[in-house]
């Protein structure tokens, strides 16, 4: 007969276990409108609208957009369908939660109502609005966002595949719940990539040809449908006269044109000309050269159209030259800090863009993120420590600043400091040429337009003056994108993009793993352990305070190994458009102020 003794000892058990079951499901958590990434969502459960968004803005009109390149598939998920159409995140396929741009990372409801997460965030569990629906009327449900996640999991782009590999199960407890478990509570932010997953129609999209471009014209459950499509030259989207968010919160005020017509243009002065003929609505200036000089024409003096500089919110991101560390050339740091220091930014800027830039000195410059012109504080030494010589002394303290000259376009500090590091790497310099065993200082920079190819030929210059055999080639679009997803290259112009919370894109940029993963975003190709664990730590931060101390360390890591020669950046956003447009008087914080994201916000005047 067995001992009663035991019988609190198992009910007890019996209890731990049940707590610990609901807890692990998540019932012990509750349901909440938005999610931050770090402490609390500044906007309650029943706010009216976004604060940059105008809920009485004017409906209607027509919007004429127009962008540089072509486009042979209207399929944004896959790198492998070709050069895809832009336009379509946002206006045809929707997340499950959207973003604040008043807010560094902070998600509300769309798709997805609520959401729950536990403390450590090792499961988050999605209530669907049973309003959702697709634009052909077929409601939203679970398996259409389990199918999202596994089709992108496997078929996806890179960061997908990535990021939605790591999590550990994905289940339908009901038709409009979803709940993944993460595999371990390390990474803060898995809930809000997950959050931002587009959700595609199960009965739609056919996973066996998702890898295939096509130009049928897609649906989702977006604000707009695409109506018209004219193959690499045209796309018109008109508003879905029963989007089923219209009314929601994270809409009010968005959205208000009534159709938006995309055409494309193969080279930028194609398409200024078109602006300026009054074919299109409003543009993004990227030419100093044109927002100096070709604005002087009727429009602008007559009034119809507006010519401004808006503020940029946010961290600036980093553009340089890259150097591709698979070529053995550039896998010597001392290499690439000597062919670095050779960019002649006063004199570029001065003659080529009228002083209208500064120089980048951080990749998330002109923010609490960047860490150059600051000394490391103890917590940042602290993570540092495991990796001694991750970092130079002179970054560490602060003190690194990217190389001046004096703005002549002769200058010789700088030649002559690049010589000796050259020669400490095993350069010697013959018959005015750099070469090593025999080898000469030789490597292509590949750029795909007129404006980049004029840039890099004016460092090549800069770096024959020392002996560096740098060439420079001008490639037509495809070749570019075929060569740069496949790493065919010594060295071209990146671009990265920062958020004001940097988090699990980072991995695709500068994660080891991503070093070998065709058509990912690390194309100087790190490995470094030193960089892997930063952005361990930054997706595992709690605090604001520690997220913050995490990125300036990572940020100095990313600095200390020269992978990239930085360029410039414009503390102000060019733009111009017609009167009609009409926008907000409040912009959003964090993000371009006429973007992709905050067009939404902007109306056509009757």
């Amino acid at each position: 007969m067995p001992c009663s003794c035991f019988k609190p000892v198992f009910l007890l058990l019996l209890l731990w276990q049940t707590s610990f079951g609901f807890a692990s499901l998540g019932r012990a958590a509750e349901a909440a409108h938005a999610i931050a990434m770090h402490g609390e969502p500044a906007l309650s459960a029943d706010f009216p609208h976004f604060p940059y968004a105008n809920p009485n803005a004017s409906q209607g009109g027509t919007l004429r957009l127009g962008f540089q390149g072509t486009f042979d598939s209207l399929n944004p998920f896959n790198l492998k369908a070709g050069s895809t159409a832009q336009g379509l995140n946002g206006n045809i396929f929707e997340p499950l939660m959207t973003r604040s741009l008043d807010e560094p990372f902070t998600l509300y409801g769309l798709i997805a109502e609520s959401i729950e997460t536990d403390d450590s965030r090792e499961f988050v569990i999605f209530h669907l609005n049973p309003k959702a629906h697709f634009s052909d009327g077929t409601p939203i449900t679970a398996d259409d966002v389990l199918f999202s996640f596994n089709l992108l999991k496997t078929h996806g782009r890179p960061q997908h595949r990535v990021s939605y590999g790591m999590v550990k199960s994905a289940t339908a407890p009901d038709p409009l719940t979803v709940r993944y478990d993460l595999n371990s509570g390390q990474d803060r932010e898995m809930p809000l990539m997950l959050a931002l997953m587009p959700v595609l129609p199960k009965h739609l999209v056919n996973p066996a040809t998702f890898d295939e471009a096509t130009l049928n014209p897609p649906t989702g459950s977006g604000p707009y449908i695409l109506t018209e499509v004219k193959p690499g030259e045209r796309l018109i989207l008109h508003r879905d006269p029963h989007y089923w968010a219209a009314d929601l919160s994270t809409r009010r005020g968005l959205f208000n044109f009534e159709t938006i017509t995309i055409d494309y243009f193969r080279d930028a002065n194609s398409l200024f000309e078109a602006f300026r003929a009054g074919l299109i609505d409003f543009r993004e200036e990227t030419s100093p050269a044109r927002w100096m000089k070709a604005y002087d024409f009727p429009a602008l003096t007559e009034g119809r159209i507006f010519k401004e500089a808006l503020p940029i919110g946010g961290p600036k991101g980093m553009e340089g030259f890259v150097f591709n560390l698979r070529r053995p050339l550039f896998t010597d740091i001392k290499v690439r800090e000597a062919l670095a220091s050779l960019f002649d930014f006063e004199w570029i800027n001065t003659n080529l863009y009228g002083g209208l830039y500064r120089r980048t000195q951080s990749f998330f410059d002109e923010s609490e993120l960047a860490s150059t012109g600051r000394p490391a504080s103890e917590a940042e030494r602290r993570l540092l420590a495991p990796f001694p010589g991750a970092v130079r002394e002179d970054i560490l303290e602060g003190r690194w600043h990217p190389p001046q000259t004096d703005g002549s376009g002769q200058d010789r500090t700088q030649p002559r400091h690049a010589l000796g590091l050259l020669h400490e790497a095993g350069y010697d310099l013959k018959d005015g040429l750099l070469s090593k065993e025999g080898k000469p200082l030789s490597f292509e920079i590949m750029v795909t337009d007129r404006n980049r190819e004029r840039l890099a030929l004016d460092y090549a210059r800069s770096l024959t003056r020392i002996g560096v055999d740098a060439h420079v080639r001008l490639v037509d679009e495809v070749q570019y994108q075929r060569r740069r997803q496949k790493f065919d290259f010594d060295m071209m112009i990146g671009s990265w993009i920062a958020s004001a919370s940097p988090g699990n894109e980072q991995r695709s940029r500068w994660g080891s793993k991503s070093a070998d993963q065709e058509a990912s975003f690390n194309l100087a190709g790190v490995k470094s352990p030193a960089v892997d664990a930063m952005i361990n730590h930054l997706l595992a931060a709690r605090t604001h305070d520690d997220f913050v101390t995490a990125v300036r360390a990572y940020d100095r890591v990313l600095l200390s190994g020269f992978y990239v020669v930085p360029l410039f950046h414009s503390p102000t956003q060019w733009i111009a458009g017609t009167t009609r447009l009409g926008r907000p008087d409040v912009l959003p914080r964090y993000g371009a102020p006429s973007g992709s994201a905050t067009l939404e916000t902007w109306w056509m005047r009757p």
